[in-house]
């Protein structure tokens, strides 16, 4: 019941504080005015298209009425859209469609293109369509990340103060101060323009995702292709951070007493490594892992754009700079969304393997 009541009040309080993010945006950019300038803008599109078409249509008409037939059909619109009520009302109603899971459709054509959807489409259909290409690039690069540093890194850290303890902490050091997208640009140049090795451009991922499933096993090929020196680029600039992190963690529990013990036996330092030190590491170390694979779902927005990536980090960007209102409230909503979803996940995991938690 202990138990149970734990995971029941982190999750209230979790899906609280999703709810409170997500009316705090809304709060905010309504506030601010961004909001009815960026609807107010694709109204002006709307109307200009309305005016066009009634010119085709009625040769005949003067441009006094088209002009007051242009203007009474803008004032419906913008009663429509809600625009002309006041900041706070419109900013609740915003909130309120987003936590019913209407994420409207896609305002902006630069979202439009990266998405790789007609204009108007959902703006659902626009984020699955990336989501794809994101943790291809990052997410996979973090999971390998991951599979090197975890059972590696408990090693480096028992073995302090060796060579290779020493060269793990000088690489941390030297690529924590290297951008990612320096890197990238240097993968480029060597091996797509130098020596050929490499694609030169990869927006033509795309395709190759949306039509996985139509040829698997070619469009795989394709896909590896694309992504390998992304995913290499980043795996080689995170690792780093990876092993120190891990280390730093793992560090504590070298000098504690059963970790002694168990060295006094005469036990493999493999042994050890693996079974003593590393079971114990294993909470803080889970967190960081299953955090930082959440937090990979958002994207780089520099790399990606050296990349030519189309990604969530590039679709955020083009969101936020045309404010395309609808695909902005649904990415921070989604990328808000998962993370809870992932410490709710680590509260469960806390109490399969920390005894203490349970008791």
């Amino acid at each position: 019941m202990g138990v149970a009541r734990r995971l029941v009040s982190r999750g209230i309080a979790l899906l609280a504080a999703l709810i409170i993010v997500v009316f705090l945006t809304s709060f905010m950019l309504c506030l601010s005015g961004r909001d009815k300038q960026a609807w107010l803008a694709i109204i002006d599109s709307m109307a200009r298209e309305y005016k066009m078409s009634l010119r085709r249509g009625n040769p005949n008409m003067s441009e006094e009425e088209i002009n007051k037939l242009v203007m009474e059909y803008k004032q419906q619109l913008i009663k429509a859209m809600g625009l002309d009520r006041p900041a706070v009302e419109r900013a609740l109603r915003y909130a309120i469609r987003l936590l019913k899971l209407d994420l409207g459709c896609v305002q902006s054509t630069e979202v439009a293109t990266i998405a790789g959807v007609p204009e108007n489409a959902k703006v659902s259909t626009a984020i699955m369509n990336v989501l794809p290409r994101t943790i291809i690039m990052i997410t996979v690069a973090e999971l390998i990340c991951a599979a090197i540093a975890l059972p590696l890194a408990p090693y480096i850290a028992y073995k302090r103060g060796t060579l290779l303890d020493k060269f793990v902490v000088s690489y941390a050091a030297a690529f924590n101060a290297i951008p990612v997208w320096w890197l990238a640009m240097l993968f480029i140049y060597y091996l797509g323009h130098v020596l050929h090795v490499a694609p030169t451009d990869y927006r033509l991922v795309m395709s190759a995702i949306a039509r996985f499933w139509e040829d698997p096993a070619s469009s795989l090929v394709q896909i590896l292709y694309y992504a390998y020196v992304p995913i290499l680029a980043v795996v080689i600039a995170f690792l780093g951070t990876w092993f120190y992190t891990i280390r730093a963690i793992v560090l504590r529990i070298v000098t504690e007493d059963f970790v002694m013990v168990a060295k006094a036996k005469g036990l493999p330092d493999n042994l050890i490594a693996r079974r003593h030190i590393l079971r114990a590491a294993l909470p803080p170390i889970i967190t960081y892992t299953i955090l930082a694979l959440a937090t990979s779902i958002g994207g780089f927005i520099i790399t990606e754009s050296v990349f030519d990536w189309p990604g969530m980090g590039m679709l955020y960007y083009a969101a936020a700079t045309t404010m395309d209102m609808n695909t902005l409230m649904a990415l921070i909503f989604i990328t808000t969304a998962v993370y809870v979803a992932a410490r709710f996940v680590l509260e469960v995991l806390y109490i399969i393997l920390d005894p203490r938690v349970r008791l």
